[in-house]
């Protein structure tokens, strides 16, 4: 995944109202838009080293986005509109899922009146439904969790995938981890419970659970290693 223009360092001030972020550039501040409506916890502590890009688009409110937050000298993506950009490159390099001629890769996929899941793989008569999380958060050296706060919106799409799997399709859930210092991934649970007894019980019903971290390079951000589990 390219960023749309080369990144630009700064230092945080402060994030506010979800969406707004104030940086410190070459002694002026400027305002970007937080592509990240989760807690970021752990990130926004003011004077971390952050990357932003400026965008091509002159109608924007807000010409500057933010990218990155470095935290103990490691990078951390914060743009959760990337995330399934990034694993959608994996795909069609058959890093993830070996897709093979005659299957056929959907974007937003819609299961149902109520839910669209992020990928669908058509496989001869057999169907699998992906959806992805992005995860940003490390308080434990070596090891990212997710969630970063309660999330409402996660369980709903655990009970689809759950529905989706009574029906038929097979089921995967994918945790991203924009972070290069993890090597094992794992459920916060003494943030959201009822998320972690929720998976638990997917996994039970035969949910895929796959997890990667991600490679920062100079102009943009790629699938990496293969991160493990911790049930």
């Amino acid at each position: 995944m390219i960023f749309e223009n080369e990144l630009i360092a700064g230092v945080l001030i402060k994030r506010y109202k979800r969406f707004f972020v104030d940086i410190k550039v070459n002694n002026k501040v400027i305002t970007a838009h937080c592509p990240n409506t989760g807690s970021m916890m752990g990130l926004l502590k003011k004077g971390n080293k952050v990357w932003f890009t400026e965008s091509n688009d002159k109608k924007r409110k807000l010409k500057y986005t933010l990218q990155m937050i470095e935290v103990n000298g490691k990078k951390v993506g914060v743009n959760t509109h990337l995330t399934n950009k990034i694993f959608h490159e994996a795909l069609l390099d058959g890093q993830i899922i070996d897709i093979k001629k005659g299957d056929i890769l959907f974007k937003e996929k819609k299961f149902n009146q109520n839910t669209r899941f992020d990928f669908f793989i058509k496989k001869n008569e057999k169907g699998i439904f992906i959806e992805v999380k992005n995860v940003t958060l490390s308080r434990i050296k070596n090891i990212a969790e997710f969630p970063d706060a309660v999330t409402e919106r996660g369980l709903k799409h655990l009970n689809e995938l759950i529905e989706a799997k009574n029906r038929g399709f097979d089921i995967y859930l994918a945790f991203i981890i924009q972070r290069e210092d993890c090597k094992n991934f794992k459920i916060a649970e003494d943030i959201d419970p009822k998320y972690k007894k929720l998976l638990t019980f997917a996994l039970k019903n035969k949910l895929k659970v796959i997890c990667y971290d991600c490679k920062f390079l100079s102009k943009g951000i790629i699938i990496n290693n293969q991160v493990n589990f911790i049930k």
